[in-house]
């Protein structure tokens, strides 16, 4: 069925404002039609989020494209945030590594020009957790995005209680423009509905990574509704709670196509609607400690050696709130001591949001990380490690995203702090 529009969306469509606002339309449209989308709805979050930020040599379409919309007038009508950057001199790399990076990312200065004529909010606002504090796109319960960044769409979805479908780099941009999204999915009722249960049932609080790796990789793109997490979270939605579904999010959007999930006790939906949110019929999937082993166990290293001394370990992807910060300082200052050590063993690197490191560099903890010879950067390690030199380094992280879209090897906290410490190697 053709999508009903609004008088004002058919007259953007008819070319009122334009040849190129209404190729944006046009777009729109189609996408939401192949969605079964019947409507458009306003866009009501004050920021958007792009997915795209990196500044890569071969993505010419994306370039001439935004220059296109740039000349048409074809600007967002809110300001938004974008993903991380994927350069920074502060993180480890050697001679040929940063010739590549070079020639890699030679667009990156080039875009970010773009970027900042389509209305990026300021110069520090690249980050894959848009939503801290600190960096201060935060959307309102039942807000309509028009966001993309697996990781940011989930966390908005589940934790904040907005409304957004895992778009695709650019259309979230064009629905920013046109201040309207196709309405299906994740944005409606119904579709924020579950079709599965799932039953933690653990003997101590499961490790974020791999319990959303766990769900994601069962439930795929579907709506779980998950039980007896909250024995081990609580039921308020305090800093630990927030970091700990901000990182099991991560991993059940990346390890499946998990856009939205609840938490019995917890989250907002679930909260309000209880059991209500579960579809009937729902398929119900156990998580015991047995079965975050097995899926451990089933994670490849696809190292050149399996068994090589790590070169490099990334922490924080997606980016680590400040809280996160001092917590690893401490638990990393602890384990140094215990291991006879004044520094990290191996380059070690911290990556969060531009804003939230500006806040932490004011705590005592950003001097005594220093100390500890620990990186702080405010890269995407994605990007980083996207290539082929550093894809062949012996890279550890505790992130299932990361170790999901690069050669880096899986680690639980405890074990990359061992590693990192000096206590395993």
């Amino acid at each position: 069925m053709p999508m009903k529009l609004s008088p004002e969306q058919e007259a953007i469509l008819n070319g009122e404002k334009g040849e190129t606002f209404a190729k944006v339309m046009k777009t729109l449209v189609m996408y939401g039609e192949a969605f079964g989308a019947e409507k458009m709805v306003p866009v009501t979050s004050r920021y958007g989020h792009l997915v795209t930020s990196f500044g890569l040599s071969v993505m010419k379409p994306v370039y001439a494209l935004m220059d296109k919309l740039i000349q048409g007038g074809a600007i967002s009508q809110q300001k938004f945030t974008v993903d991380p950057q994927p350069l920074d001199k502060n993180v480890p790399a050697n001679f040929l590594q940063n010739i590549f990076f070079k020639v890699m990312y030679s667009k990156q200065g080039e875009y970010n020009a773009q970027l900042e004529k389509l209305g990026i909010f300021d110069a520090d606002s690249y980050s894959c957790t848009c939503y801290m504090d600190e960096a201060g796109n935060i959307p309102q319960p039942g807000e309509v995005l028009s966001w993309a960044e697996s990781s940011a769409v989930v966390y908005a979805n589940s934790v904040l209680g907005a409304r957004c479908n895992r778009n695709s780099g650019i259309i979230e941009l064009f629905g920013s423009i046109a201040g309207a999204v196709p309405y299906f999915g994740l944005l409606t009722d119904e579709g924020r509905k579950a079709p599965w249960i799932v039953e933690v049932r653990t003997s101590k609080k499961p490790e974020a990574q791999i319990l959303g790796s766990a769900i994601g990789m069962k439930v795929m793109e579907d709506v779980p509704y998950i039980k007896g997490l909250d024995k081990w979270l609580g039921v308020r939605l305090d800093q630990a709670a927030r970091d700990y579904l901000k990182d099991m999010g991560a991993a059940s959007a990346s390890n499946g196509a998990v856009g939205l999930y609840h938490v019995e006790n917890l989250t907002p939906e679930a909260k309000t609607l209880g059991e209500g949110l579960i579809l009937p019929g729902a398929k119900t999937y156990v998580i015991d400690d047995a079965e975050l082993e097995r899926v451990k166990a089933g994670y490849p290293c696809i190292w050149k050696d399996p068994g090589a001394k790590p070169k490099l370990a990334f922490i924080g992807c997606p980016h680590l709130s400040q809280a996160q910060l001092i917590d690893w300082t401490q638990k990393l200052s602890a384990a140094l001591d215990k291991a006879g050590r004044s520094s990290v063993a191996i380059p070690v690197v911290f990556t969060a949001a531009p804003k939230v490191i500006r806040e932490f560099e004011k705590t005592p903890q950003a001097e005594r990380l220093r100390r500890l010879g620990v990186a702080l950067s405010y890269i995407c390690p994605l990007m980083y490690m996207n290539n082929p030199l550093c894809g062949k380094m012996p890279v550890i992280t505790n992130s299932n995203k990361l170790r999901t879209y690069t050669s880096a090897k899986y680690l639980t906290d405890a074990e990359i702090l061992a590693k990192i410490s000096g206590e395993a190697i």
